[in-house]
């Protein structure tokens, strides 16, 4: 093939539903893949170890339902990252299933479905501790220990590239993908029919969050990228968005420490002398990339541990006095679940919104607040009915606080609900961690399957 052309209509699937209209757009420029990641850890702790998804299974199943519908009339393959959110087997499973339950309601010829799994038993990690083979931290994290291990709930590996290329291999036309690295689910097509890993893997970088590369700003719209040996386009659909040059130069350098590094199983892109050419109004070209192979192959692992279950209050303050000293009623509140369930045991937690709330205590201007402020407050401990108990006391108390100079008798808050409200339990990230494997597909198992075959029962 001289070129390979892939589409993305949505850079978190399922997140929110993606735009069917420049979708089909998307869809009329006839591309060779359709594909889509669909995980984040952007979404926390929780839905890992909890083994649930954060968002509603409607949303997910429509993107499904457009895109293997588009795919089946193209006859081209559909490709899936980090299935429901996380990639953990479950949801693998259940992207499996919606996607046999939409071929079954639309009444689509037989077609090959490939998956795989990527969530990994506490023992191999453990053995691999045992072994002396480390499982190094990222972003200056100590090495795993087992006493993190234990504290984990969930874990999952970031595959690479190299379970999608397998799938490719066995023919399959619909692939669905355990936790992935993003760019995998594009660069594994590109790599499959023979495209430099340089090109294969920047084109992964630039569609992973499909129109997030395009401006003006608009989210969940389709974009196409198209790679030859030399270069990668990438191109607009939406009417009113354009890929630029800032647009698609500033998305290579989202989210990572270094602008101009992404690394994956295998190997970094290193995107520091990339070259970008504004082609035609919607379409940027990007020449220069290079991929530089690792010297030893480890994968990345993301574990999830609950902390506790979990109540939230909130309580706004408009009061100038109160809010100017709302690090004393935060600490009153906090001394009187002390008293009440001792000095361990639970975790009370304030964010107050208005002053600092986003950015805790990084917030340059938390000296200054708002003239009225937000304070959200999380209880979390053993049981929902504790956590409750932690979170009322947290969050009534504010109004109780006795704050000096102050001569009347009412509080200074007021609530926005007289109740708290029961919240998911708290989880928090134990791993962050790669390990090293000796082969690509080792900690990946591989399944296919027809679906749509008549079997004799159904004859």
């Amino acid at each position: 093939m001289k070129s390979l052309k892939i589409i993305c209509p949505n850079g978190h699937l399922g997140f929110a539903p993606l735009k069917v209209e420049s979708f089909r757009l998307g869809v009329a420029q006839k591309p060779d893949y359709i594909a889509a990641d669909s995980g984040s850890d952007d979404i926390g702790p929780v839905p890992l170890g909890s083994d649930t998804c954060a968002s509603p299974a409607s949303w997910q199943e429509h993107d499904l339902e457009q895109m293997l519908l588009a795919a089946r009339e193209l006859d081209v393959p559909m490709i899936i990252g980090s299935a429901g959110d996380t990639g953990s087997n479950s949801r693998v499973d259940m992207y499996v299933q919606m996607i046999r339950d939409i071929a079954r309601r639309h009444d689509l010829p037989a077609f090959r479905i490939g998956w795989f799994y990527s969530e990994l038993d506490k023992e191999l990690v453990r053995g691999r501790i045992r072994s002396g083979s480390a499982i190094r931290g990222l972003d200056a994290r100590d090495e795993l220990s087992e006493d993190e291990l234990d504290a984990t709930t969930r874990i999952v590996a970031m595959a690479g590239v190299h379970p999608f290329v397998s799938l490719l291999e066995q023919k399959c036309d619909v692939i669905i993908g355990g936790r992935c690295s993003d760019s995998a689910v594009f660069a594994a097509p590109a790599l499959y029919h023979g495209f430099p890993e340089a090109q294969s893997y920047y084109l992964g970088k630039v569609l992973e969050c499909a129109s997030f590369c395009a401006e003006p700003y608009g989210a969940k719209e389709t974009v196409l990228g198209e790679i030859t040996r030399d270069w990668v386009e990438v191109t607009a659909m939406h009417p009113e968005q354009r890929c630029t040059i800032a647009s698609v130069a500033g998305h290579a350098m989202y989210e990572r420490s270094n602008p101009y590094h992404e690394f994956v199983a295998g190997g970094m892109l290193d995107m520091t002398d990339c070259h970008y050419e504004q082609v035609s109004e919607k379409t940027t070209r990007v020449t220069g990339m290079r991929f530089v192979p690792a010297e030893e192959l480890r994968v990345k692992l993301e574990g999830s541990g609950k902390v506790g279950e979990r109540y939230v209050g909130m309580a706004g303050i408009r009061d100038p006095y109160t809010i100017a000293n709302v690090d004393e009623v935060m600490a009153w509140g906090r001394r009187q679940v002390e008293e009440r369930f001792g000095p361990d045991g639970w975790e009370l937690h304030f964010n107050v919104f208005g002053r600092d709330g986003i950015m805790g205590e990084m917030e340059p201007l938390r000296d200054r607040p708002g003239h009225e402020v937000l304070v959200v407050v999380q209880g979390v401990a053993p049981t929902r009915e504790m956590a409750e108990e932690v979170a009322i006391t947290g969050t009534r108390q504010l109004f109780y606080a006795r704050l000096p100079d102050v001569k009347g008798t009412a509080g200074g808050v007021s609530f926005v609900f007289d109740e708290v409200l029961p919240a998911s339990p708290a989880h928090r990230w134990t791993l962050n961690h790669t390990m090293a494997v000796e082969k690509p597909l080792d900690l990946f198992p591989i399944e296919t399957a027809i679906v749509g075959e008549k079997t004799f029962a159904d004859a």
